[in-house]
């Protein structure tokens, strides 16, 4: 028996466009994502005295990160939420056009201060794009070409990581810092100019009242969440107040928008979406990933550069395998899907990922560099059959009308399973990096030993502070970072084991079927064409 043909969703002059359509999508989460990696680079000479830099702290490096990630992660539930109702298109573009403007503003920030409040404010632009990216995908592509989508839209995730330290590392080669904000100003001024002609506008046609309660306790819970993970880390002491206090009240507001949202007529969550086991295995699965793999990132960086000695644009060339493992396996992600099922398919681009962990356990400071290159390869290769099926999943199981809240629950997890994993990981490598040098650092005259125990690139700098005689500091701290790096990398590796048993036991065995929504019957997409003529013609 064959089941009838599903009717075309997605208006001819849309369908047309998708493509295009998509290209600019990416363009706008090309920015936001390579932002982040970009300011990286950019931390030393933000550093130094003006006028070359800011003259900026630890604490106000450390900020300017934080301040965005803060503001990104606590506002984009309540983004995605803003998207459906008042409009996709609108948050979009309202979302680029801050951004840009904040991008210009940290340019020409004069003070460190300033740059953490401008940093805060493109926080604001990025949360509202983030998850209206994602869904306006789900709404301008038929069920059949979602996951090819999605893969594309993924693989650019991969991308942005990827070249945001080859981008800043060229741009403070040749240009001041505030050079690697500039360069967003340009992209989102073509990115908007695409949208508004190309875009077009979705929401949720029945979005019902208001939940400002629901997202008033969603705010307080994610931005007192993440600020206490973020203080953890910076302390490497979760038990101290100013860590532990905001992680206790970020747990009891969202265990309070729980309740709300369970009892209040109009929810702005519905959160029976997680009795669905495939929503809850897969946003599950987005943060152990994301936990995992911020370790790379965190420690990678500074085995890189620091232990092997290569400068910030090669440390960002040595990423690209990463990034085009991911750029070209995430769109083809869906064929592996089809023959293999998703659970099948994340669960071993999982191990694809431990297995690249397990061979940073592995590695000494005279590795050959040929090695990171075949685990950049190869943890790219499992991302890339990791995330588009569990994106995929999570916003199939939702209705398409409430795609931009189910894109910022996706975001939302994966940005605080990075969180917790830059402030977890981060915490036990200083943790055992501190633990290995000890003896060494008694050797030390008092006033430098706290200092010169911080961190590897601290103890770098006490050696050459010390001069000749810091020389006998270089191989005890690189022997202690390598192996706390182990450790660190062991704990990522067995995460993800944990993460690759949840894909296999709980995600389904099949990809979702093109209709979406939980439990929706499958139908065959064969003959979407023909009936989307037919409509047309209807039309004429």
């Amino acid at each position: 028996m064959t089941t009838a043909a599903a009717p075309p969703r997605v208006p001819e002059a849309i369908h047309r466009r998708r493509w295009a359509i998509l290209c600019t999508l990416v363009l706008a989460l090309l920015v936001v994502v390579l932002d982040n990696s970009i300011l990286n680079v950019a931390m030393k000479t933000i550093a130094t005295p003006a006028p070359v830099g800011l003259g900026a702290t630890q604490s106000d490096l450390e900020w300017s990160i934080n301040s965005y990630t803060l503001v990104f992660a606590g506002l984009l539930f309540t983004s995605g939420l803003l998207g459906d109702r008042f409009g996709r298109k609108r948050a979009l573009l309202a979302g680029m056009v801050v951004f840009g403007i904040a991008s210009l503003l940290s340019a020409m920030a004069a003070t460190p201060g300033e740059l953490v409040g401008y940093r805060a404010l493109m926080g604001v632009g990025a949360a509202l794009a983030m998850p209206a990216t994602l869904a306006i995908i789900m709404n301008v592509f038929e069920r059949a070409e979602q996951p090819k989508a999605i893969g594309i839209w993924a693989g650019a995730v991969g991308l942005a990581i990827a070249i945001g330290p080859i981008t800043g590392g060229v741009l403070i080669e040749h240009f001041w810092w505030g050079s690697v904000f500039l360069i967003n100003v340009p992209i989102v001024i073509v990115a908007v100019i695409a949208m508004v002609i190309l875009v077009p506008e979705s929401k949720d046609p029945n979005p019902g009242r208001l939940d400002p309660v629901g997202v008033l306790l969603s705010i307080i819970g994610l931005v007192a969440l993440i600020y206490g993970i973020i203080k953890g880390g910076e302390l490497a002491d979760f038990t101290a107040a100013g860590a532990w206090v905001p992680v206790l009240v970020g747990v009891v507001a969202l265990v309070a928008f729980v309740w709300f949202e369970r009892r209040t007529a109009h929810p702005a969550l519905d959160v029976t979406w997680f009795r669905n086991k495939v929503f809850s295995a897969s946003v599950v699965v987005v943060g152990v990933v994301f936990f995992a793999l911020m370790g790379v990132s965190f420690f990678g960086v500074f085995y890189i550069q620091s232990v092997r000695g290569y400068s910030a644009l090669q440390a960002g060339l040595l990423m690209l395998p990463l990034a085009v493992a991911q750029l070209l396996f995430a769109p083809r992600a869906r064929l592996v899907v089809d023959r293999f099922g998703v659970a099948a398919t994340a669960a071993v681009g999982m191990l694809l990922i431990g297995v690249g962990f397990v061979g940073y356990t592995l590695l000494t400071a005279a590795t050959p560099i040929w090695v990171l290159i075949v685990l950049g390869l190869l943890m790219g290769s499992g991302m890339a059959h990791v995330m588009p099926p569990v994106t995929v999943a999570i916003m199939g199981s939702l209705p398409r009308e409430k795609a931009g809240a189910g894109s910022a629950v996706n975001n939302t997890f994966r940005q605080v399973g990075g969180s917790l994993g830059v402030a977890v990981l981060g915490a036990v490598l200083s943790t055992f990096y501190r633990d290995g040098m000890t003896d060494t650092l008694n050797q030390l005259p008092a006033e430098y030993r706290d200092k010169a125990g911080e961190s590897l690139e601290a103890t770098l700098a006490i050696a050459g502070r010390l001069g000749p005689k810091g020389q006998a500091l270089l191989g005890p701290a690189n022997d202690s970072f390598i192996s706390a790096m182990h450790v660190v990398a062991s704990l990522s590796a067995g995460i993800t084991v944990a993460g690759a048993l949840i894909a296999w036991f709980l995600l389904p065995r099949k990809a979702a079927g093109p209709t979406g929504g939980p439990g929706a019957p499958a139908v065959q997409p064969a003959d979407q064409s023909t009936d989307r003529r037919e409509t047309a013609a209807a039309d004429a």
